[in-house]
Formats: C-alpha cells, sequence, structure tokens
C-alpha cells in the first residue's frame, strides 16, 4: 500500500508545526542536556501512531528514542535523525522568550527552531502519518531521536552506535546541515550536506613572570595569551581547496554573469581567496565561504588569574577547531602553532574525523534533487560542506551514507546562518511547512521506490 500524502498536505504540515512548538518549549538547554522530558514526547507520539519506540538512557536524564516502520526487507534502512538537545540561550537578548515557542511576525521563535528541533517535529510527523497509513515500504526506516549533539555526541549517537548499532544501522541517513536556501548575488541555491568539517578542541597555554598587579610585565602570560589571539584573529589559518567546496564554487558561479562568475571562481585560488573575501558585501556570506575553504580556529574560552592584584604566571584559552576533509589534527596544530608561536602548548581535548559522502552515483541524492527541482526550480540543488559538526559523525562510522538535509526555505532578509547558536532563534513557519511537505515527498519517493 502506497501512502496517500499530498504534495500540499495540512494535516501533515500543522502535525510537524505542533510537535516543534512543543519540543521548543521544552529546556533541554547542553549542559545538562536532560532530553528525558523531549524524548518521552516523541516516544508517546510514536506509540500513538502504533510503533514500538525504544528509549534508552546512556546517563540519568540523557535520553534517546529509536523507532521503526518495518519494509519488506528489499533494500537496506533508511534513517532519519535529529538531536533533542540545544545549546544555551540569554534570554534578556531574545525579542520573544527562547523556550516560549511563540509565533510573531510570521516565524516560530525559540531556541531549537532551526537547530534542530525542527528536523525531529517533521521526521516524527512523516514517521506516525507512514504508519498510521498502514505503508510497508521497500526500505525499513529509522527514526532516532539522540541526545548531545551540541556537546560532541558521546551521550547520545556516539553512544548509540557503539552500545545499539542494530537498531540504527542503515544504509543512508538524512539529518542536519542542509536543506536550507541562500542567496549568492541574487540567485538562490539549496543546500545538501554532503560533508563536514573535522573536529578538534584544543587548550593552549602560555607561562610567563608572575608578578604584582602594581608593576605591570609586558611579557606576562595575559598579554603574552591577549596578543595571540588577537593574532589569531587577524591572520586566521591557510586556504585549502577541497574537491567539494570545488564543486560548491562550481555550481555557484554557474547561475551567475560573467564578471561574478569569475570573482566567485577566484575564490579557489588561496593567494586571492582572502581579498576577495573582504570585498564580499554581505558579511555573513563571507564568514560562511572562509569557513569553507579554511582549517578554522576560534578562541572561546580565556582562563588566567585569580586574584585583581596578582599578574598570573600561566594563562589559557579554548580553541574550538575545525579541519577540511583530507586535513588532520596534526596539520591543523602545525598552522594553529604558526600563528600563536612556538612558546604555546597545544593539548588536544577531544577530536571527532571530517566525513565526506559522494553525491555522485546516489538514488537519495538524486531523489532530493528531482523533489528540490520540482518544488524549487529557481533554487537548484548545490553540494555543501558544512564548517560545523553533526551526528554523522557517528552515523558514518557504522556504514551509513550520510546527507544533511533538514529542508526549510527562507526569505531573503533572514540569514539562515546567523540563527545557529544565536539570538532570537526563528523558523518561518510556511517555511517549515514546506521543509515538512519537500522532506515528506522525499522520504516516501525514496523508500517505496522500485
Amino acid at each position: 500500500m502506497l501512502p496517500r500524502m499530498k504534495i500540499a498536505d495540512r494535516e501533515l504540515t500543522d502535525h510537524a508545526f505542533r510537535l516543534c512548538q512543543q519540543l521548543i518549549r521544552i529546556d533541554t538547554t547542553n549542559p545538562p542536556g536532560n532530553e528525558r522530558a523531549a524524548a518521552d514526547l516523541v516516544a508517546t507520539e510514536l506509540s500513538a501512531a502504533g510503533l514500538s519506540p525504544t528509549l534508552l538512557e546512556s546517563a540519568p536524564g540523557r535520553a534517546n528514542v529509536v523507532a521503526r516502520l518495518k519494509g519488506n526487507g528489499e533494500k537496506p534502512p533508511l534513517l532519519l535523525t535529529a538531536h533533542l538537545d540545544v545549546v544555551e540561550a540569554e534570554p534578556d537578548a531574545w525579542t520573544h522568550p527562547p523556550f516560549s515557542g511563540e509565533v510573531a511576525d510570521g516565524c516560530l521563535w525559540g531556541r531549537g527552531a532551526i537547530d534542530m528541533k525542527n528536523m525531529a517535529a517533521m521526521s516524527l510527523a512523516i514517521l506516525a502519518r507512514l504508519a498510521r497509513e498502514g505503508v510497508t515500504p521497500k526500505r525499513d526506516l529509522i527514526f532516532a531521536a539522540v541526545a548531545d549533539e551540541e556537546a560532541g555526541c558521546r551521550y547520545g549517537s556516539l553512544w548509540l552506535c557503539d552500545n545499539h548499532r542494530s537498531l540504527v544501522e542503515s544504509e543512508f541517513a538524512i539529518g542536519e546541515g542542509g536543506g536550507f536556501n541562500l542567496f549568492v548575488a541574487g540567485k538562490s541555491f539549496t543546500t545538501v550536506q554532503v560533508a563536514e568539517k573535522g573536529v578538534a578542541w584544543i587548550k593552549a597555554r602560555v607561562h610567563g613572570q608572575p608578578g604584582h598587579g602594581s608593576m605591570p610585565r609586558e611579557d606576562s602570560a595575559v598579554i603574552r595569551l591577549a596578543e595571540a589571539v588577537a593574532r589569531l584573529g587577524r591572520q586566521g589559518l591557510e586556504p585549502h581547496a577541497t574537491p567539494v567546496v570545488r564543486d560548491f564554487v562550481a555550481a555557484l558561479a554557474a547561475r551567475q554573469p560573467a564578471g561574478v562568475r569569475q570573482l566567485i571562481t577566484t575564490l579557489l585560488r588561496p593567494s586571492l581567496a582572502a581579498p576577495v573575501l573582504k570585498r564580499l558585501p554581505d558579511a555573513s556570506v563571507a564568514r560562511a565561504l572562509r569557513a569553507m575553504l579554511e582549517n578554522t580556529a576560534s578562541p572561546t574560552v580565556l582562563r588566567a588569574g585569580a586574584k585583581t592584584n596578582v599578574i598570573p604566571g600561566v594563562a589559557e584559552v579554548e580553541i574550538d577547531g575545525r579541519m577540511l576533509p583530507g586535513q588532520s589534527v596534526d596539520d591543523l596544530l602545525r598552522e594553529l602553532r604558526a600563528v600563536l608561536g612556538e612558546e604555546f602548548e597545544l593539548e588536544v581535548m577531544h577530536t571527532l574525523p571530517p566525513v565526506v559522502t559522494e553525491p555522485r552515483g546516489s538514488d537519495l541524492y538524486d531523489t532530493i534533487c528531482a523533489v528540490v527541482g520540482e518544488r524549487e526550480p529557481d533554487s537548484p540543488v548545490v553540494p555543501y560542506l558544512l564548517p560545523g559538526f553533526t551526528d554523522a559523525k557517528a552515523f558514518t562510522s557504522i556504514g551509513a551514507r550520510w546527507y544533511g538535509f533538514a529542508p526549510v526555505k527562507m526569505p531573503r532578509e533572514i540569514r539562515f546562518a546567523d540563527l545557529f547558536h544565536g539570538h532570537d532563534e526563528r523558523i518561518p513557519v510556511e517555511g517549515l511547512a514546506w521543509g515538512t511537505e519537500v522532506l515528506a515527498e522525499v522520504v516516501t519517493r525514496f523508500i517505496t521506490a522500485g
């Protein structure tokens, strides 16, 4: 029996909206996470649709939920996945409270609206609909709602893959990292994440002579640290043109007039990339492109001293480092040390490898391209390298081919990249509905295809 989903299905999209709003209203800020209440909501919805969800805690309160719509076994499973935790919010800086789930100005507001309770809600609504329709697809459809992605996946997807592999093993996985539209030189493009950077969280430590605060020292640890951090901010690291980014740039350039096309392709020339980025009028686009072209190192946490009148002998900075595909942790450390200076001690605290999934020759990627082409012919699909990391790190480690595709249609005036981990995170209500319809069509078409 095939599902009776329609191109415009208000019942489905309204269900996804309600679920997204309910999930936003559950505070799952990580740390500490406490995803259990959100996981209980997911499990209740799945049970109501006639499925048998498995709820698994990796630690007290750190809950993951997995459910499966059984197919006829003709083809290997497809996994849909979303994380339930969110990053912290500063309520005083928000227009609407971050856990209110308010609707205003055509948007649903709240922490997690984009990252990524929207994907959890869409996946849950789609799986529940398919189950209620009595669909028996050619592939099992698995949904995994996981904990702890925002803090490194150790209580969520990595734990599931290590301890409950059989529940989540699949041929393909769809999660976050793409699906949004971006505008470049007035042209719209729809992203599908086919690669993401690796992670190296690093502690950089420098020593200096301690002393009394009344006698300033130019060689103090704090001064050395401040100068090095400022240098890192000005210089950045070395550019590297990867195959994925070459494809991305080529796709962007193909729809531009000659002058703009030449400017965009110049990004692939390491000696010219930085000057070109400085000329771009949109700082948000420039930041995103720079992160795709370089290994990056962002200072995030500074530590030094315990008393106002004592010059400390040690100062530290924690750095969020990201490596391009083809680059290693050692490559990143070498580039970082060249900027900070040899006197810095570098300690690697946590690492995750880069991920690449080849889009060519993939039935799932072709299905995504076909559906987007039908719905948005003026916003073609482009392969995308995500500067951040996702649960792809875990699921690709057990064999899945990952595509980041949590579809949402954004208006030109709202920059998608600025919403991640920022103030006033929100999702357009109609953009969420569009995404639900598109994801439903991609999933349905793919799991029932002969």
